[in-house]
């Protein structure tokens, strides 16, 4: 296999990592709610919000491995950037499954950096149903902690339907739709939201079937790439940290235990870096991806909740000082880490992926 990466996405990753640095400099104490419109605005105007997004209406047509790539930069300085909710489903259903009409009214602003939207999925314990209702829907459920939708100006609905799953065309200004505010381990970007007799019109459904099966996989990927970014820059930090600091007149990374540490916290790196881009490709290439998504996602979460810890661990009081960087990287490792589900869930559907390939 090749892991060379392709010039294109290097150069995007590295345009990406200017303007993020850049942005970072300038915001050492960045504000808790999940989105900096200036910094927004600039990933809009330099062309990377649309370089992954599909050439066929308008974007670079560059694909999921940049939008990994994308995410490995914005998740290296935790940035306040709706990138996986707004750009890699949002836009990217739209741009897939959206009329002409849909995407005047709601990409094209996405990609510009106007606005912004979230994905709204069910699991086994929540979620929403729809009914059809004259010509149209009518939807009702809710769902907490949904990321992104404490400022979304546009929601995706997943809603059962009599045919499965869809995805439906929700903005926030819908009657029957509360989004009521939320503060999760790392910000107050999410909220609950939910929906009484909400009717919607009959172009209201965006997606169904395997479109819906796609936009959920594609979101556990972008949370491994992200990952990746926070864990890669939370270990240099932790390195930089071990090289200077200095007990009995010795730095700390000259003790054999801070060694093995930060040794183990650099294969769990690379094994969340290596995975995610697996996934990433078999999934861009059409190919059969459970099993490499599941694993993925496992690694993102036991490898980040370990990387995570061991920042904190190795940075002593300082790393609990929530006015230190260390403590941004750990909380926002920790969003990762359960996002979509955590080690154990991805764990059992790797179990069940792989039975049923090998029923023996």
């Amino acid at each position: 296999m090749d892991f060379t990466v392709p010039e294109t996405q290097s150069d995007l990753a590295g345009l990406t990592r200017d303007i993020v640095e850049a942005w970072a400099a300038k915001t050492p104490q960045p504000s808790d709610g999940g989105f900096d419109a200036d910094l927004w605005a600039v990933l809009a105007r330099s062309g990377v919000l649309d370089a992954a997004l599909p050439g066929s209406v308008g974007g670079g047509g560059l694909g999921l491995l940049a939008h990994s790539a994308v995410l490995t930069e914005l998740g290296r300085v935790a940035a306040p950037a709706p990138y996986i909710d707004t750009i890699l489903l949002a836009a990217e259903a739209l741009a897939r499954h959206g009329g002409p009409e849909q995407r005047e009214r709601w990409y094209l602003p996405l990609v510009r950096g106007t606005s912004t939207a979230t994905v709204v999925l069910g699991d086994d314990l929540s979620g929403f149903t729809s009914r059809t209702s004259g010509t149209g829907w009518t939807v009702d459920g809710a769902q907490t902690a949904v990321s992104s939708a404490a400022f979304a100006d546009l929601f995706l609905v997943e809603a059962s339907t009599p045919e499965g799953p869809a995805l439906f065309l929700v903005p926030r200004d819908s009657a029957g739709l509360t989004v009521s505010g939320q503060h999760v381990v790392n910000g107050t970007d999410a909220a609950l939201v939910e929906a009484e007799g909400l009717v919607l019109p009959p172009d209201a459904r965006l997606a169904s079937g395997d479109g819906v099966a796609t936009v959920r996989r594609t979101a556990t990927i972008g949370w491994c790439a992200w990952q990746a970014g926070v864990t890669e820059r939370a270990l240099e930090l932790t390195a930089d940290y071990a090289r200077t600091r200095e007990q009995f007149g010795k730095q700390i990374g000259s003790f054999q235990a801070v060694r093995q540490r930060l040794a183990d916290a650099y294969i769990d790196v690379e094994a969340v870096r290596l995975t995610a881009l697996e996934a990433a490709w078999r999934e861009s290439e059409g190919m059969d991806s459970a099993a490499e998504i599941a694993t993925a996602k496992f690694w993102a979460a036991e490898a980040g909740h370990r990387v995570a810890h061991t920042a904190v661990h190795v940075h002593g009081g300082v790393g609990i000082d929530m006015d230190h960087p260390t403590h941004r990287y750990f909380i926002a490792a920790k969003r990762a880490e359960f996002a979509l589900g955590g080690a154990t869930a991805h764990l059992r559907a790797l179990g069940a992926v792989l039975a049923g390939r090998n029923p023996a």
